[in-house]
């Protein structure tokens, strides 16, 4: 007998930390971010009105590659791997994929991210920039998950492709990629210290 994967989600995984430079930018994005956290009044009382444990700029700031020279040497890097993963996907497109949003987000101690999706996009991800010990992974659900009805659970060998929930441990600089319609959430962040990442949306 022999089994045939069909229909396979396929999450691109990536790292900035390993090209030149990437310490002192890596330096310069957290200034920028904590700088954000500090001045963006709107996005404090979004996260406060919200409960959002930690800063968000995802209500209130839209233009962060226009705004900053950081974020705009951010999106060129991200630009060229949501190409890549285009392409790895064999998607058929009449343009390049294009930076729809970009937002940073500071998960304090004790804060999560419930599950969702990101609708109005076809490419979505984040990129990691401060990951201290014991901060949350990323938790992916499998897709089909709603419509398993009467499905048995899984062993504990099963392979990572045959689990419902998969979590993905990012480091400093990894980008993770994903089709927007994944559902992902962010759990309760365990470290001592804030988790600090930027997430974006292509369409």
């Amino acid at each position: 007998m022999s089994l045939r994967p069909l229909f396979v989600t396929q999450v691109y995984e990536a790292s900035l930390a390993e090209g030149r430079g990437w310490a002192e930018f890596n330096e310069q994005l957290i200034d920028v971010v904590r700088m954000m956290a500090e001045e963006d009044a709107a996005g404090r009382r979004w996260c406060r009105d919200n409960a959002y444990r930690g800063y968000t700029s995802y209500a209130s700031l839209n233009d962060l590659p226009q705004r900053f020279p950081e974020f705009a040497e951010l999106k060129r890097h991200l630009d060229r791997h949501a190409v890549a993963y285009a392409k790895a996907l064999n998607f058929d497109l009449a343009r390049k994929p294009r930076l729809d949003n970009l937002w940073v987000n500071i998960l304090k101690p004790g804060g999560g991210h419930t599950s969702h999706i990101h609708p109005h996009a076809f490419l979505s991800g984040t990129v990691y920039i401060d990951i201290p010990d014991g901060a949350s992974s990323l938790k992916l659900e499998d897709p089909r998950l709603p419509f398993m009805m009467a499905r048995p659970s899984v062993t504990e060998d099963a392979t990572e492709a045959e689990r419902p929930f998969v979590y993905l441990t990012p480091r400093p600089g990894t980008i993770l990629m994903w089709e927007s319609w994944l559902r992902h959430e962010v759990p309760t962040n365990q470290a001592k210290s804030d988790r600090i990442s930027i997430s974006f949306n292509y369409a």
